[in-house]
């Protein structure tokens, strides 16, 4: 695939501060032994990922607007586009030293989200796309859904509400009319890199709700660039504005729906 200007700052700015968390990431394994434990280590690490991100990116086209998890939002002098950031997707699991988190940028225009980078350091896999351009992983591979047509072979992925967080009751109903069906459904706590998993055919489909826009601009348009489909919860809605999202295959993306819009 042939990057775009703005797609190649985008993955310069992920290997950057992927290089930035992955050091701290060593320092944080090391820290759970403490009493103290990591939690404001891993903070700061959060905020300086974020801040070599919004160099790079404003520095590269300074009249964007800009919307990030840690520094909130700023219009910029162009209305028409602006970038929307992650810097650590998957901090639970950063904090307890599991190498499974992201970098998550996307770059919208027009309300319409159309280049997206989702960065795993400790993995060191890239996965991106541009709209009408497909979707991508380190260059070389060019990503497809996967083409499983029957519930009972699929693995599904989703996220579980947390600490008084999300609505525990819906999300169980969801996961009573999945299970049964399906070979089995993946709870990894990090939202953008299940989007990626589905777009890479890892995942036959994935769903969660309660997300911000930053957890889910960059994953959606990689799905749908890799041939899935997406969409909020509520089929009316806006997936950035809902915070909820459905995503799968073609084949499975029917039978998902109904399981979970019905619940």
């Amino acid at each position: 695939m042939q990057a775009s200007a703005n797609l190649n700052v985008m993955i310069k700015a992920a290997r950057k501060a992927g290089r930035s968390l992955v050091k701290d990431f060593r320092e944080v394994e090391a820290l759970q032994v403490s009493q103290k434990g990591a939690g404001d280590f891993v903070s700061k690490a959060d905020l300086r990922a974020e801040a070599i991100i919004k160099e790079e990116l404003m520095g590269a086209r300074p009249t964007y607007g800009w919307v990030a998890e840690e520094g909130g939002v700023e219009e910029g002098q162009d209305p028409t586009r602006r970038w929307i950031v992650d810097p650590l997707d998957g901090t639970t699991n950063y904090l307890h030293g599991m190498p499974h988190w992201a970098v998550s940028i996307a770059l919208e225009h027009k309300g319409e989200v159309i280049s997206a980078v989702v960065f795993d350091p400790a993995k060191d896999e890239m996965f991106y796309a541009e709209k009408g351009s497909g979707a991508w992983q380190d260059h070389a591979r060019r990503l497809r859904v996967s083409g499983r047509r029957h519930m009972n072979e699929c693995v599904f992925a989703t996220g579980l509400p947390f600490s008084g967080h999300g609505d525990l009751p819906a999300t169980l109903k969801d996961l009573a009319r999945v299970l049964p069906g399906c070979a089995g459904v993946r709870r990894w706590g990090a939202a953008s890199l299940d989007m990626a998993y589905v777009a890479a055919g890892r995942f036959d489909g994935y769903w969660e709700r309660g997300l911000s826009e930053w957890d889910l601009a960059a994953g959606m348009l990689i799905v749908r660039e890799a041939g899935g489909f997406a969409e909020a919860i509520d089929p009316e809605a806006r997936i950035l504005d809902t915070g909820e999202i459905i995503c799968s295959n073609d084949a499975m993306f029917d039978p998902l729906c109904k399981l979970i819009r019905n619940s």
